[in-house]
């Protein structure tokens, strides 16, 4: 990378770090003393350097920071858009709105151990219309090599350059989305990779009396089968759940069916587990219960490092800001992880004993907490008047620009000579 770039990139984490309320060029430009936009967005769209590798440095960092012994966690995540043209939007399900939605989807690799966790992948789904549309492709910069994958297929591709990075993850785990894809798991342990793997009820399982649904067979069992183990730590204690297991060895190529019982609800989920030799049902347990950190990680990337603030459209502008992105948020882990003011010590979760915090210590530093400070003490916004009086005119004549786009689309042009004329000067000359 040419030390431009580099410089712009630094200038953008740091904007990424701040406490500056949308994280885009516009803002992180105005937020670090540019007198306009255009290199942040260069840095997004033209500028010469490889996000693929920036990801891999962002990957191993996260491995160095965290230690071995890793989960690897496989989630998707929606990004609310308005209009046709960003790519890969379109309508669809996805879990953020919890709806169907104008929207992008991308999958990630989270990757999690005792220490902490933070992104390691990531995928955009590129659904079938997108794929099949070579006018949409060309505009939006969709490589020639980029054909129609499922989300479960896309995450099964993170695996494999997981495997080939060497990431010391001891097992995979992820919900029904890809738990319920057979080929998913198929490839799992072709490589030799344990999982634990969220099902839906009506999964037909193999048993010596040929296939039943997971719930019914879960029915069946006694009283004595269940045992009590925590999920682990929430914001209000130990979230305590019954859980019980049948070995499918014999009749599967899912070695256990895993059920984790609310005892409160007595609501049930379902899991098919597998690992090529065998663990205890409280490895099982500790595996199921890591998952709810991706959502944690989807929470710290949204709303800490500006995951989905951007107002791009292109391809190679998406992955190289959520790569940014992904670079911030391991930054931040890195400090949190590293924090020596509390005891590192951590209670037993899974112990029959609860665990009582000690008012008098201080949690350890978060992720939220050490954005706050860096933000606080680092990165202090340009403050200049006549700078933001001048982003501010640039922003309105931005703005009066599109709004004349958008009328002579429509058949209509109220602009006048001098409207126009400030049109001009404002995309030609910026705030500066």
């Amino acid at each position: 990378m040419r030390p431009e770039p580099r410089r712009t990139a630094g200038a953008y984490v740091r904007g990424l770090l701040s406490a500056v309320e949308r994280k885009n060029s516009w803002w992180l430009a105005e937020h670090v003393g540019d007198g306009g936009p255009h290199a942040m967005q260069r840095l997004l769209t033209t500028a010469k350097w490889d996000a693929e590798a920036a990801r891999d440095r962002v990957r191993a960092d996260v491995v160095e920071h965290l230690g071995p012994d890793g989960v690897l966690i496989f989630d998707e995540t929606g990004f609310l858009k308005k209009g046709t043209q960003s790519v890969g939007v379109q309508r669809q399900y996805t879990g953020t709105a919890g709806r169907i939605e104008n929207s992008q989807v991308a999958v990630f690799a989270t990757y999690a151990t005792a220490t902490g966790r933070a992104f390691i992948d990531r995928r955009l789904y590129l659904p079938k219309s997108w794929c099949d549309d070579a006018e949409r492709r060309e505009a939006a910069g969709v490589p020639n090599d980029v054909t129609f994958k499922t989300k479960p297929r896309l995450a099964t591709d993170m695996v494999a350059a997981a495997l080939a990075a060497d990431v010391p993850f001891s097992w995979v785990t992820a919900d029904e989305a890809y738990g319920g894809n057979p080929a998913f798991r198929a490839d799992l342990r072709e490589r030799g990779v344990s999982y634990v793997v969220a099902v839906a009820c009506n999964t037909q399982v193999h048993t010596r009396v040929g296939k039943q649904r997971a719930d019914r067979l879960v029915a069946a069992l006694p009283k004595t089968s269940w045992q009590s183990y925590s999920a682990g730590n929430g914001s209000k204690g130990r979230r305590d759940y019954d859980w019980a297991w049948i070995n499918l060895a014999d009749t599967s190529p899912d070695r256990w069916l895993l059920v984790r019982r609310n005892p409160t609800t007595g609501e049930l989920a379902y899991y098919l587990a597998w690992s090529p030799t065998r663990h205890p049902l409280r490895t099982l347990v500790r595996v199921a219960a890591a998952r709810w950190a991706v959502e944690e990680t989807f929470q710290a990337g949204k709303g800490q490092v500006g995951l989905d603030h951007y107002q791009v459209r292109g391809w190679t502008a998406w992955h190289r800001h959520v790569t940014l992105c992904m670079l911030a948020l391991a930054f931040l882990v890195s400090i949190a992880v590293t924090d020596t003011s509390v005891p590192t010590a951590a209670p037993d979760v899974t112990g029959p004993r609860p665990f009582l915090p000690d008012p008098r210590i201080p949690i350890r530093l978060t992720v939220a907490e050490a954005r706050h400070l860096i933000a606080a003490l680092i990165t202090e916004p340009v403050r200049d008047t006549i700078h933001m009086l001048r982003w501010s005119t640039w922003r309105r004549l931005h703005q009066s620009c599109a709004r004349a786009h958008h009328y002579k689309s429509r058949g209509t042009d109220p602009c006048s000579a001098t409207v126009v004329l400030a049109i001009s000067y404002g995309q030609r000359s910026g705030p500066g």
